[in-house]
């Protein structure tokens, strides 16, 4: 059985590559199929395997989906925020040094998640309706820290707004896969087509990185310790919104918030698992198709599902850093405005394919939206209004 164990966590870890460089191809998508494929084609197999298969492929795919997310501009619903910093750095020839602060973010959280799952395990059922309970408020405590942490306090509340109203009503829509298309409009195409705009140059990128002190990582670390389990133990919470607090506990600058987005989303597949064991709920498409295949989740099970994150996690690591190098090297060939042209077209076949005609008019005006959104001058972080209100008026309502 252990030759088994490690053959689907080796095949888990490279599905989990190919998906996180497939902009569009969320762990959702992959848990749905694996869900249809487990009670005809992959009947026979034993079960423990697809979910070995299933905890390091979504565990490798939290880290290599950074890398499509910031040098080519095309978002996840768990990646968009690493846009803001990482274009940035990326325009700066500092591509590589981004990439590598959400890959230390990751490798730390696999070894807290690790060490933090027995006390999350102890304390989730006693303090599970608390949290719940709380989450609205918590939410409102973080709109009105983020509108007053901005200069232009108006604008800033017009975007968190403005965004609000259309998320709001985008994910209401009966429409597939919403997040994509608003995501992707936001934070995506109206980035890329600023870009386009202005002619932006990618420089030489510096392909060195001095290795990150302690130190330098503890607050976001914290920020992700604080923040993901609130998003990784209730529903409509992803990792965008545990970002966005966690920044909010540690008031970090732009290099130090990529840690803790790689933190955040590690932490917050891992507490799925963790969620689904406790209290039997599944956050996450993963710990939707584990359930599927098992029912309800034993100890030992979840002892080896950490485990096998925590491995994943180590050799996802050093893939993102092999294959960002890679990626630089081919960027630094290409123009990057008929680059950003083609990634903007790529993108509105994705919508299209993955939400249609409706999900395409989405897009449309998730791209408008974020245009006029950039144009205001506030940080960008505001337009996480698309998924932060929406998310309270879930818990009010």
């Amino acid at each position: 059985m252990l030759l088994g164990i490690i053959l689907a966590l080796l095949i888990g870890v490279l599905v989990g590559t190919l998906t996180g460089l497939i902009p569009g191809i969320h762990i959702n998508l992959v848990g749905a199929a694996l869900i249809s494929l487990s009670t005809s084609i992959l009947y026979f197999i034993n079960p423990i395997y697809l979910i070995v298969f299933i905890a390091s492929l979504a565990i490798t795919h939290t880290f290599i989906d950074f890398i499509p997310s910031i040098f080519l501009g095309c978002p996840d619903a768990d990646t968009e925020l690493s846009i803001l910093p990482g274009h940035e750095m990326l325009k700066q020839g500092q591509g590589y040094d981004a990439i590598m602060r959400t890959a230390y973010g990751g490798i730390y959280a696999v070894i807290l998640l690790a060490i933090l799952t027995i006390p999350f395990v102890l304390i989730l059922n006693p303090v599970y309706d608390f949290i719940k309970k709380s989450i609205p408020y918590i939410l409102i405590g973080v709109c009105f820290l983020m509108i007053f942490s901005e200069k232009r306090k108006f604008s800033a509340a017009l975007v968190l707004i403005l965004t609000g109203i259309l998320g709001y009503f985008v994910l209401n829509l009966n429409l597939k896969e919403s997040l994509f298309p608003l995501l992707s409009g936001l934070f995506g195409s109206s980035m890329l087509i600023m870009s386009i705009r202005q002619n932006t140059k990618i420089p030489s990128q510096n392909k060195n990185f001095e290795k990150l002190k302690t130190k330098k990582l503890f607050k976001p670390l914290l920020g992700a310790v604080i923040a993901s389990p609130l998003c990784g133990f209730l529903p409509g919470l992803g990792g965008g919104q545990a970002a966005v607090i966690g920044n909010q506990v540690s008031r970090l600058d732009k290099k130090d918030f990529l840690i803790l987005l790689g933190a955040v989303n590690v932490l917050v597949m891992g507490l799925s698992f963790i969620s689904l064991y406790s209290i039997s709920k599944t956050r996450t498409g993963a710990a939707v198709a584990i359930q599927s295949l098992i029912g309800e989740m034993n100890l030992n099970i979840l002892i080896l599902i950490i485990l096998v994150c925590l491995i994943s996690g180590i050799l996802s690591f050093f893939l993102t850093k092999y294959i960002s190098i890679k990626f630089l090297n081919l960027i630094e060939k290409i123009n990057y405005k008929q680059l950003s042209i083609w990634m903007v077209i790529f993108l509105s076949g994705m919508v299209l394919v993955l939400s249609g005609i409706s999900g395409f008019l989405v897009f449309i005006i998730s791209t408008a939206t974020g245009i006029y959104c950039i144009q205001l001058n506030v940080k960008r972080t505001q337009m996480m209004g698309c998924l932060l209100i929406p998310t309270i008026l879930l818990y009010l309502i």
